[in-house]
Protein backbone atom coordinates (compact mmCIF):
# COMPACT_ATOMS: atom_id res chain seq x y z
CA UNK A 1 0.00 0.00 0.00
CA UNK A 2 2.91 2.03 0.75
CA UNK A 3 4.28 1.46 -2.83
CA UNK A 4 1.00 2.20 -4.12
CA UNK A 5 0.52 5.18 -2.62
CA UNK A 6 3.94 6.85 -3.24
CA UNK A 7 3.57 6.00 -7.33
CA UNK A 8 0.26 7.60 -7.22
CA UNK A 9 1.69 10.72 -5.54
CA UNK A 10 4.20 10.56 -8.32
CA UNK A 11 2.17 10.32 -11.18
CA UNK A 12 -0.95 12.85 -10.06
CA UNK A 13 1.57 15.85 -9.99
CA UNK A 14 3.03 14.54 -13.46
CA UNK A 15 -0.42 14.27 -15.01
CA UNK A 16 -1.39 17.30 -14.35
CA UNK A 17 2.13 19.21 -15.87
CA UNK A 18 1.37 17.30 -18.92
CA UNK A 19 -2.33 18.67 -19.11
CA UNK A 20 -1.01 22.00 -19.65
CA UNK A 21 0.17 21.24 -22.95
CA UNK A 22 -2.48 20.79 -25.02
CA UNK A 23 -3.81 23.17 -22.89
CA UNK A 24 -1.23 25.99 -23.96
CA UNK A 25 -1.42 24.59 -27.56
CA UNK A 26 -5.39 25.52 -27.91
CA UNK A 27 -5.07 29.00 -26.26
CA UNK A 28 -1.73 29.47 -28.74
CA UNK A 29 -4.14 28.67 -31.75
CA UNK A 30 -6.81 30.91 -30.93
CA UNK A 31 -4.30 34.06 -29.92
CA UNK A 32 -2.71 33.33 -33.62
CA UNK A 33 -6.24 33.17 -35.33
CA UNK A 34 -6.97 37.05 -33.02
CA UNK A 35 -4.02 38.06 -34.79
CA UNK A 36 -5.30 36.75 -38.07
CA UNK A 37 -8.08 38.94 -37.49
CA UNK A 38 -5.93 42.05 -36.75
CA UNK A 39 -4.04 41.79 -39.61
CA UNK A 40 -7.21 42.11 -41.64
CA UNK A 41 -8.77 44.33 -40.06
CA UNK A 42 -5.29 46.70 -39.53
CA UNK A 43 -4.36 45.97 -43.54
CA UNK A 44 -8.18 47.03 -44.57
CA UNK A 45 -8.46 49.64 -42.49
CA UNK A 46 -5.18 51.76 -41.99
CA UNK A 47 -2.45 49.77 -42.71
CA UNK A 48 -1.28 52.25 -45.59
CA UNK A 49 -0.66 54.89 -42.60
CA UNK A 50 2.86 55.23 -40.91
CA UNK A 51 3.92 57.23 -37.83
CA UNK A 52 2.89 60.71 -39.60
CA UNK A 53 0.75 61.01 -42.43
CA UNK A 54 3.84 60.90 -45.03
CA UNK A 55 5.86 58.02 -46.23
CA UNK A 56 5.12 54.51 -47.50
CA UNK A 57 1.27 53.67 -47.49
CA UNK A 58 0.36 49.67 -47.78
CA UNK A 59 0.24 46.97 -45.62
CA UNK A 60 3.67 46.09 -45.77
CA UNK A 61 2.89 48.37 -41.91
CA UNK A 62 2.27 45.51 -40.16
CA UNK A 63 6.00 44.84 -39.77
CA UNK A 64 6.40 47.80 -37.79
CA UNK A 65 7.51 47.99 -34.54
CA UNK A 66 4.31 49.07 -32.20
CA UNK A 67 2.30 47.13 -34.93
CA UNK A 68 3.34 43.58 -35.83
CA UNK A 69 2.49 42.60 -32.17
CA UNK A 70 -0.13 42.47 -29.45
CA UNK A 71 -0.65 41.25 -26.14
CA UNK A 72 -3.80 38.68 -25.17
CA UNK A 73 -4.24 38.49 -21.55
CA UNK A 74 -1.42 35.86 -20.29
CA UNK A 75 -0.37 35.27 -23.99
CA UNK A 76 0.32 37.65 -27.38
CA UNK A 77 0.62 37.45 -30.97
CA UNK A 78 3.16 38.68 -33.66
CA UNK A 79 1.88 39.20 -37.16
CA UNK A 80 4.48 39.02 -40.28
CA UNK A 81 3.87 40.18 -43.57
CA UNK A 82 5.79 39.27 -46.38
CA UNK A 83 4.90 41.15 -49.59
CA UNK A 84 6.78 39.26 -51.74
CA UNK A 85 5.07 35.91 -51.39
CA UNK A 86 1.30 37.89 -50.27
CA UNK A 87 1.71 35.85 -46.79
CA UNK A 88 0.93 36.58 -43.47
CA UNK A 89 2.57 34.70 -40.48
CA UNK A 90 0.83 34.71 -37.10
CA UNK A 91 2.29 33.33 -34.36
CA UNK A 92 0.97 32.93 -30.81
CA UNK A 93 2.60 32.17 -27.70
CA UNK A 94 2.02 31.79 -23.68
CA UNK A 95 3.59 33.54 -20.73
CA UNK A 96 5.83 30.89 -19.30
CA UNK A 97 5.46 28.39 -22.29
CA UNK A 98 8.25 27.18 -24.61
CA UNK A 99 5.81 26.22 -27.49
CA UNK A 100 4.22 28.52 -30.32
CA UNK A 101 1.62 28.02 -33.02
CA UNK A 102 2.22 29.28 -36.03
CA UNK A 103 -0.74 30.00 -38.35
CA UNK A 104 -0.05 31.23 -42.27
CA UNK A 105 -2.45 32.38 -44.41
CA UNK A 106 -1.43 32.32 -48.32
CA UNK A 107 -3.05 35.31 -50.86
CA UNK A 108 -3.55 37.59 -47.96
CA UNK A 109 -4.91 40.47 -50.08
CA UNK A 110 -7.67 38.50 -51.12
CA UNK A 111 -9.19 38.63 -47.67
CA UNK A 112 -8.65 42.22 -47.80
CA UNK A 113 -11.59 42.97 -50.28
CA UNK A 114 -11.21 46.76 -51.06
CA UNK A 115 -8.54 48.95 -49.88
CA UNK A 116 -6.62 51.54 -50.31
CA UNK A 117 -4.36 51.89 -53.87
CA UNK A 118 -1.06 51.98 -52.13
CA UNK A 119 0.03 52.56 -55.91
CA UNK A 120 -1.47 56.26 -55.49
CA UNK A 121 -1.32 59.26 -53.59
CA UNK A 122 -2.50 59.03 -49.53
CA UNK A 123 -6.09 61.04 -48.85
CA UNK A 124 -5.78 64.48 -48.95
CA UNK A 125 -7.30 67.43 -49.30
CA UNK A 126 -8.10 68.19 -53.05
CA UNK A 127 -7.99 71.44 -54.48
CA UNK A 128 -7.11 73.72 -51.71
CA UNK A 129 -8.42 74.50 -48.72
CA UNK A 130 -10.37 71.23 -46.59
CA UNK A 131 -13.55 70.95 -48.25
CA UNK A 132 -12.57 68.36 -50.50
CA UNK A 133 -10.87 64.99 -49.89
CA UNK A 134 -9.41 62.70 -52.24
CA UNK A 135 -8.13 58.84 -52.01
CA UNK A 136 -7.98 55.92 -53.83
CA UNK A 137 -8.63 52.40 -53.37
CA UNK A 138 -8.64 48.44 -55.32
CA UNK A 139 -10.51 45.81 -55.61
CA UNK A 140 -8.02 43.12 -54.74
CA UNK A 141 -10.50 39.84 -54.26
CA UNK A 142 -11.59 38.00 -57.81
CA UNK A 143 -14.95 39.33 -58.21
CA UNK A 144 -16.70 42.48 -58.78
CA UNK A 145 -18.07 44.88 -56.29
CA UNK A 146 -21.22 47.40 -57.14
CA UNK A 147 -21.03 50.44 -54.42
CA UNK A 148 -24.56 51.43 -53.87
CA UNK A 149 -24.83 53.04 -50.40
CA UNK A 150 -22.03 54.96 -47.99
CA UNK A 151 -22.04 55.90 -44.51
CA UNK A 152 -19.48 58.31 -43.00
CA UNK A 153 -18.18 59.95 -39.62
CA UNK A 154 -15.99 62.77 -38.51
CA UNK A 155 -15.03 65.51 -36.00
CA UNK A 156 -14.25 68.79 -37.07
CA UNK A 157 -14.66 72.47 -34.64
CA UNK A 158 -17.16 73.50 -36.93
CA UNK A 159 -20.27 71.81 -38.89
CA UNK A 160 -20.45 70.89 -41.97
CA UNK A 161 -22.11 67.97 -43.90
CA UNK A 162 -21.59 66.12 -47.10
CA UNK A 163 -22.61 67.39 -49.90
CA UNK A 164 -21.40 65.16 -52.91
CA UNK A 165 -19.70 61.95 -53.37
CA UNK A 166 -17.57 61.08 -56.58
CA UNK A 167 -16.32 57.93 -57.53
CA UNK A 168 -14.62 57.18 -61.18
CA UNK A 169 -14.96 60.89 -61.97
CA UNK A 170 -19.22 60.62 -61.95
CA UNK A 171 -21.01 61.97 -58.68
CA UNK A 172 -22.86 59.10 -57.01
CA UNK A 173 -25.00 61.20 -54.77
CA UNK A 174 -25.63 64.26 -53.55
CA UNK A 175 -27.44 65.91 -50.35
CA UNK A 176 -26.74 66.92 -46.72
CA UNK A 177 -25.37 64.35 -44.87
CA UNK A 178 -24.26 64.98 -41.36
CA UNK A 179 -21.82 63.05 -39.05
CA UNK A 180 -22.93 59.57 -37.64
CA UNK A 181 -26.16 59.47 -39.72
CA UNK A 182 -27.55 56.27 -41.55
CA UNK A 183 -26.36 55.23 -44.37
CA UNK A 184 -27.76 56.87 -47.68
CA UNK A 185 -28.00 55.05 -51.10
CA UNK A 186 -26.19 56.38 -54.31
CA UNK A 187 -28.01 57.74 -56.91
CA UNK A 188 -25.68 56.01 -59.60
CA UNK A 189 -23.56 52.68 -58.27
CA UNK A 190 -20.66 52.09 -59.49
CA UNK A 191 -19.01 48.47 -59.80
CA UNK A 192 -15.54 47.96 -58.95
CA UNK A 193 -13.97 45.16 -61.75
CA UNK A 194 -12.19 42.53 -59.31
CA UNK A 195 -8.30 43.07 -59.30
CA UNK A 196 -8.70 47.20 -60.33
CA UNK A 197 -7.14 49.69 -58.56
CA UNK A 198 -6.29 53.39 -58.70
CA UNK A 199 -10.70 53.46 -58.14
CA UNK A 200 -10.59 57.48 -57.49
CA UNK A 201 -12.71 58.59 -54.59
CA UNK A 202 -13.46 62.42 -53.88
CA UNK A 203 -16.01 63.53 -51.07
CA UNK A 204 -16.77 67.29 -50.73
CA UNK A 205 -18.40 69.08 -47.92
CA UNK A 206 -20.42 72.14 -47.89
CA UNK A 207 -17.54 74.24 -46.55
CA UNK A 208 -13.92 73.52 -45.22
CA UNK A 209 -13.83 71.35 -42.37
CA UNK A 210 -11.75 73.80 -39.09
CA UNK A 211 -9.49 71.25 -37.55
CA UNK A 212 -10.99 68.18 -39.77
CA UNK A 213 -10.09 64.69 -38.22
CA UNK A 214 -10.90 61.03 -37.94
CA UNK A 215 -12.53 60.75 -41.09
CA UNK A 216 -13.91 57.52 -41.88
CA UNK A 217 -16.09 56.61 -44.67
CA UNK A 218 -17.83 53.01 -45.77
CA UNK A 219 -18.83 51.92 -48.98
CA UNK A 220 -22.27 49.51 -49.09
CA UNK A 221 -22.86 46.75 -51.39
CA UNK A 222 -25.95 45.95 -50.28
CA UNK A 223 -28.89 46.86 -47.53
CA UNK A 224 -27.47 45.23 -44.28
CA UNK A 225 -23.68 43.88 -45.45
CA UNK A 226 -20.47 45.00 -43.24
CA UNK A 227 -19.32 47.07 -45.57
CA UNK A 228 -15.90 48.50 -46.79
CA UNK A 229 -14.51 51.01 -44.45
CA UNK A 230 -11.81 53.40 -45.29
CA UNK A 231 -10.13 55.12 -42.23
CA UNK A 232 -8.95 58.23 -43.71
CA UNK A 233 -7.12 60.04 -40.56
CA UNK A 234 -6.70 56.69 -37.96
CA UNK A 235 -4.03 58.71 -36.14
CA UNK A 236 -5.87 61.77 -35.71
CA UNK A 237 -4.34 64.39 -36.41
CA UNK A 238 -5.79 65.64 -39.58
CA UNK A 239 -5.24 65.40 -43.42
CA UNK A 240 -1.88 66.83 -44.82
Amino acid sequence: MMTAGYVLSYLIPTKQKSIIFPIHSTQEFYIAQSGMEYAVRYASEKGWKGQTDSGVFDITHLNDSGVSQRNLGNGRFTVNYNSGQDLLTCTGEMTNSGEKRVLRVSNFTVFLRLIFDSAYAAPSWYLGGTRRVRFYIANVRGANRTLRRFSAVWQADNTQTINQVYIAGTQRWSGNYSSGSPRVTFSSNYTIPANTGGVDVRIYWTGNLTNGRNIVITFYTGANDDGFTFNLDPEGNGLP
